[in-house]
């Protein structure tokens, strides 16, 4: 990964959280505030966040919400939050939202590596029934769900998520991505 940042390299996603791990008043502010900080299309600040701490009602109502799949891990998460969009604001509807929460649960995400904590994102819920239960207003968007908390042993994983989670992290090559002059063609210095 050659120059690449530790905390860009170090971050995955992993599912093994340890159960009984806290995640501090304190951690959870500088977390959010990572998130807080994030640029956005005209510093709108379109990124909003439920969060729920195990063992309390949001929590619990989250995890409702996602698909069974995720259900099997994500319980042990010390943290579970919601990232929504707000679509407009008094100017009328707010442009690119989805990439201002990106960039936000980014800076929350690296963030959670430089506490020592994991993070692990999911597309996997129920929309309406999260936007029913938690009242959202009608410009209000849940894009995502983000587990944080302490990496754990993965006892009781399933074997199939203990081989995803064992698994090296992979990327393609910048060659398939970065191009110049025509799409396709790999732009000179990238190969």
């Amino acid at each position: 990964m050659s120059d690449v940042h530790p905390l860009i390299a170090g971050r995955w996603s992993p599912r093994a959280f340890d159960p009984a791990a806290e995640v501090s008043d304190e951690q959870v502010r500088t977390l959010l505030e990572a998130a807080r900080w994030a640029p956005s299309h005209g510093n709108t600040q379109p990124a909003r966040f439920l969060l729920g701490r195990r063992g309390d009602d949001t929590h619990r109502r989250i995890f409702e919400t996602l698909r069974r799949g995720n259900r099997t891990w994500a319980g042990a998460a010390s943290l579970l939050l919601v990232g929504a969009v707000v679509t407009t604001d008094e100017r009328g509807e707010i442009p690119n939202t989805e990439y201002g929460l990106g960039l936000a649960v980014q800076n929350l995400v690296l963030q959670a590596v430089d506490l020592g904590l994991i993070a692990h994102q999911m597309g996997g819920f129920d929309h309406g029934a999260l936007h029913a239960e938690f009242a959202l207003p009608a410009d209000v968007r849940p894009v995502v769900v983000v587990a944080v908390g302490v990496h754990g042993s993965g006892e009781g994983l399933p074997e199939d998520l203990l081989a995803k989670d064992a698994r090296p992290r992979t990327r393609r090559p910048l060659r398939d991505l970065v191009y110049a002059g025509t799409w396709g063609v790999t732009a000179p210095g990238v190969e």
